[in-house]
């Protein structure tokens, strides 16, 4: 049976481990070190390290993968092929070079579009209509190796990340699998990814969750749906930060960030259209939906946000 070490950190990569752990010999798992989390600040370890656990597979934590100290860890494992999913460093050449299959990758995008860390924001933030998974070879760049296979699904119109994250997470554990089968006895063959229609998703900032009100309503529902649950999409108002935490695109016409409150719903100019909240919350306070916020805080009927 082939021998695999997986690699992989967030909530993302746990059914694929599962995954390859029904099927194949998984002999070994890397993922990133105990972060501290929450308000105690307490280190926690990644969902994968719990699988991991759970599933009796010894885990190494590495720094940085590149250190000699993780190489020589590697090298402990017998691995014939390495496979990895999100797992959130680049794996350097001496670390490809190590299994005799090579590495394969579970990216969260139809290659070559969206090439990088965030492709699930990315593809919503952008309003494209599909997405998928694509299980490659891994070599030195970002993203460029040779593909296996290709999966397509529709984004739905109220998708946000957070839904789109899980059901790339199932489908990526589920077509994994096949093609490694397929990889291994030679059925399928690894084809170079197009030369055009190439598109990167760098990681995402808390700060490039703050709302241009000049952009229009269809693309700041873009960018709510893609921020959520993180980093989030904001507003200022009289200097203090407001979360939009979800809402819709309505016809109409203000000028871009002026607030229109109209029966309890709350409207906001934009570059093109009008943006219609549904859920928000002043930093530091609880989430409200739309009427509550405005009953609290009537004085924004008429303001502007910026």
């Amino acid at each position: 049976m082939v021998k695999i070490v997986f690699m992989g950190t967030p909530e993302f990569s746990v059914p694929t481990l599962k995954a390859l752990a029904a099927a194949y010999d998984v002999i070994g798992v890397v993922t990133q070190p105990d972060r501290p989390a929450g308000r105690s600040r307490e280190p926690l370890p990644p969902p994968v390290k719990v699988a991991a656990d759970m599933l009796g597979i010894p885990v190494i934590q590495p720094e940085r993968l590149r250190n000699p100290d993780a190489i020589d860890a590697l090298k402990q494992w017998p691995a014939d092929l390495f496979v990895v999913a999100a797992f959130g460093q680049i794996l350097p050449q001496s670390v490809l070079d190590l299994p005799r299959l090579g590495c394969l990758n579970v990216h969260a995008s139809l290659l070559p579009r969206w090439r990088g860390a965030s492709p699930i924001q990315h593809a919503i933030k952008a309003g494209d209509a599909r997405t998928g998974v694509t299980i490659m070879k891994m070599d030195a760049g970002l993203d460029t190796g040779p593909i296996l296979t290709m999966h397509e699904i529709d984004i739905a119109p109220d998708e946000t990340s957070a839904t789109l994250h899980e059901r790339l997470s199932k489908l990526g554990a589920e077509v994994l699998i096949p093609a490694i089968a397929g990889y291994v006895d030679g059925t399928i063959v690894p084809r170079p990814q197009p030369g055009e229609g190439v598109t990167l998703a760098p990681q995402i900032r808390k700060d490039d969750g703050r709302i241009a009100w000049s952009a229009s309503a269809e693309r700041i529902d873009h960018l709510v749906r893609a921020f959520t649950p993180w980093p989030g999409t904001f507003t200022m108002w009289r200097g203090r930060l407001v979360k939009v935490l979800s809402g819709k695109v309505e016809e109409g016409s203000l000028p871009a960030g002026c607030v229109d409150v109209v029966d309890g719903r709350m409207l906001i100019g934009t570059g093109s259209g009008v943006y219609a909240p549904t859920r928000l919350q002043m930093a530091g306070r609880q989430a409200l939906d739309v009427r509550a916020f405005v009953n609290g805080q009537p004085e924004i009927d008429g303001d502007l946000l910026q």
